[in-house]
């Protein structure tokens, strides 16, 4: 399942690298060079920052007591946030394309069997938020 153009050229794989800078290493220097899907990556970095709390909470509420949100690697937390973050405010998109995309994207940062994983949690994220707000 992996990836046949390079990570430089995915703008998910793009949007997780800055995501992760932003959020763990406290990287305020968010610039986006010249891309191709620039509008498209500045808009889900920026609008996951700036809804990160909204998006946090329902993370928790949707995934159940079980689930603790910070106990995932940093990885995971990051890709998660972006996710919800298109599934909530991106409705045009369907929820199997968004899944795998952020899962391509996953495999330069993740092991397969992460991946697996990850691919549940989104379908499970997915298919609450857009059947609550649907």
């Amino acid at each position: 399942m992996r990836t046949h153009y390079s990570p430089k050229n995915n703008p998910r794989v793009i949007i997780i690298q800055k995501l992760y800078g932003k959020f763990y290493n406290e990287d305020n220097d968010l610039d986006f060079p010249k891309h191709r899907f620039k509008r498209f990556i500045k808009n889900i970095v920026l609008g996951t920052i700036e809804r990160n709390d909204l998006i946090v909470s329902e993370l928790d509420t949707k995934l159940g007591n079980e689930f603790v949100f910070e106990n995932l690697d940093k990885v995971f937390q990051t890709i998660l946030k972006a996710a919800t973050y298109e599934f909530l405010y991106k409705p045009n998109v369907p929820i199997n394309i968004i899944i795998k995309e952020y899962l391509n994207s996953s495999n330069f940062f993740l092991e397969n069997s992460q991946t697996k994983y990850l691919n549940a949690l989104l379908d499970n994220i997915g298919k609450k938020l857009r059947s609550n707000n649907a």
